[in-house]
């Protein structure tokens, strides 16, 4: 009996497994994310047969625009007929659907750039399709093509044969040339918001039989940038990884980011100027495994938080954090200056920048902390413009330099001050109050009985520990005493060039610690113009009373001589002993007055003569 073979085993290998990005892709224009502009666009076009012959996607990637073109490709080619809603059951759409159908072909534009395949491209085109209506030509990534390519291009996309369709995509559509993009109807897909990918991702969870908190979700919604197919495919990747529940801390480690209570202990490192504190908690989360560049994504998400929460408040739409961080952004908010949270966007997102290709990530992260711990020392480029333009018109000798400028916003100023007490500037030279056996001031309460001897003692500390700032403050013609715990500074019409160095948000914060130091209590500081007449400022001293310099620096801040200055460089090199430019005029017509020994014949005064 001859024997019988053995029969092979039954294979007992489990199917291919499909990724959630691949099995969740939408089918139909209604399942679109993000994008209902875009379908209600070409189901309309479908409805009224106004079905252009070639499309332009372009967008980011993984916002749906290949999705949307196998979508249209269904919709033409449909054995039920052009829909806008595909049946997804006959052999066509289940074809589009695969990737291997003969009408319906998907070239990458990446990988058949040359002119060559063009051109077989434009020879294939004029055979008409197998089984469906259209022959449909989906071009991805159509920007890689090349010149030659885009050229023997032109003509058919122009004017292709009735049963040709063209859907080109791309993520740059700057690198197409105008002549592809004038003879395309375009559409633009928008990013992803946070929201609808966390809803989105949030179905996917529920559909796949296990559980996510709405914290690890979220993390993963901010993380994709706006990109749904990066979500899902994040997502993927932990469903894959986690054990049990997927939490936020298990999205932290395999992503290597940082939890919403370490960017909150750095920022609050670096809004208190603690650059020691702050590098410490760097170097150990990068040794813990935490990603560099990730950190810096975080960063520049809570700054920004800061930015939308001090320009539009709490509740502003759409705030880039967690809502265990949404206490911590109100507070910093109020705790930064709009300045200082600009300044510091602009270093985080110039490092991010710089972090690509580097492989110095860390030091150039450890640069930008200890910069943004700095920016209660760094000085706007108009203020020092305006340090510059004041010490010139005063003739000061003093070295322009930077007046740290304060992170901190400075304090609420009354609307209006409550009193108009016209005290001059003039009584500043009261002498202060004895000090303490300390060696410090004490503490004299700001009243109107006390507003003088309170401005003797800030005029003298801001010439002490200000200098830059007293010599424009000399100009102001009054104080007053505007309120509770409130001063008003106030200076003539021609000094105003001293009443904005004054009034800048540094100088106000300097000037308001040192008044907190002689009161022991806040005080808000406030500079206006003083349009009286008394308080016009009075002629300088005559010249010949001065020394040389003196005089040089008086005249100089005279208005002619400081426009001289201004527009021509002019300079005075010297002063004659009887020049006195603020001597009163004669009147019209009144007779110059002549030396007592002058000979009226020596008059050189021509005079008409009759010549014949």
């Amino acid at each position: 009996m001859a024997k019988q073979k053995p029969q092979p085993a039954a294979s007992a290998d489990p199917p291919a497994y499909t990724v959630v990005a691949r099995r969740y892709r939408p089918q139909q224009f209604a399942e679109l994310i993000g994008q209902e502009h875009v379908a209600e666009a070409l189901v309309n076009a479908l409805k009224s047969g106004r079905v252009a012959h070639a499309y332009l996607f372009t967008g980011a990637r993984g916002v749906g625009k290949t999705s949307a073109a196998r979508i249209l490709a269904k919709a033409l080619n449909c054995e039920t007929g052009t829909t806008p809603t595909p049946c997804d059951k006959c052999a066509s759409c289940l074809a589009v659907a695969a990737g291997d159908d003969v009408d319906v072909l998907e070239i990458d534009g990446a990988s058949n750039n040359k002119v060559d395949e063009a051109r077989d491209l434009r020879q294939g085109i004029g055979f008409r399709p197998t089984r469906g209506r259209f022959k449909i030509y989906i071009i991805d990534e159509v920007h890689m093509l090349s010149n030659a390519a885009f050229n023997a291009l032109l003509k058919t996309l122009e004017e292709p044969p009735e049963h040709a369709k063209f859907i080109l995509a791309t993520t740059e559509v700057q690198k197409i040339p105008i002549t592809v993009l004038s003879r395309c109807q375009r559409f633009d897909f928008a990013h992803v918001g946070p929201t609808i990918i966390f809803e989105h991702l949030k179905k996917i969870v529920e559909r796949e039989g296990h559980k996510a908190t709405d914290d690890a979700l979220r993390l993963v919604a901010r993380r994709a940038a706006g990109s749904m197919r990066d979500s899902q495919s994040i997502l993927d990747q932990l469903l894959a990884s986690a054990v049990g529940e997927l939490t936020a801390e298990h999205v932290g480690a395999v992503l290597g980011t940082a939890g919403d209570d370490r960017v909150i202990e750095l920022v609050s490192a670096i809004v208190a100027g603690d650059a020691k504190a702050a590098l410490d908690r760097i170097a150990l989360w990068v040794e813990r495994g935490l990603q560099v560049g990730e950190l810096v994504e975080q960063v520049v998400e809570y700054w920004r938080a800061l930015m939308l929460v001090n320009c539009g408040g709490p509740d502003v739409r759409e705030l880039p954090v967690t809502p265990n961080q949404f206490d911590a952004v109100k507070k910093h908010a109020q705790e930064l200056s709009l300045d200082a949270i600009l300044a510091g966007l602009e270093l985080l997102t110039a490092t991010k920048a710089r972090m690509r290709g580097s492989t110095h990530t860390q030091v150039l992260l450890e640069m930008v902390v200890v910069r943004l711990c700095r920016l209660a020392e760094l000085r706007a480029v108009a203020d020092l413009i305006q340090w510059a333009e004041a010490l010139r018109a005063s003739g000061g000798a003093v070295p322009v330099a930077a007046a740290p400028a304060r992170i901190a916003p400075p304090a609420a100023v009354p609307d209006a001050p409550k009193k108009n007490d016209a005290t001059t500037a003039a009584t500043a030279g009261k002498p202060p109050a004895p000090a303490s056996p300390s060696g410090e001031l004490s503490t004299l309460a700001l009243s109107d009985s006390t507003v003088h001897e309170v401005w003797a003692r800030f005029v003298q500390h801001i010439e002490q520990k200000a200098p830059l700032l007293a010599k424009p403050l000399s100009f102001s013609s009054s104080y007053a005493n505007s309120g509770p715990n409130a001063l008003v500074i106030r200076f003539p019409v021609s000094y105003t060039d001293a009443k904005n160095i004054c009034g800048t948000e540094a100088s106000v914060q300097r000037l308001q610690d040192a008044l907190k130091r002689i009161t022991g209590h806040a005080v808000a500081v406030r500079t206006e113009t003083d349009t009286s007449a008394a308080a016009r400022p009075t002629a300088p001293a005559a010249p010949a009373a001065l020394q040389p310099t003196d005089r040089k620096r008086v005249l100089t801040a005279l208005p002619l001589f400081k426009k001289a200055s201004d527009v021509l460089g002019a300079q005075i090199w010297h002063v004659d002993d009887d020049f006195n430019p603020t001597a009163p005029r004669p009147e019209p017509g009144a007779p110059r007055d002549a030396p007592a020994d002058a000979d009226p014949s020596d008059d050189e005064t021509p005079t008409a003569t009759d010549e014949g």
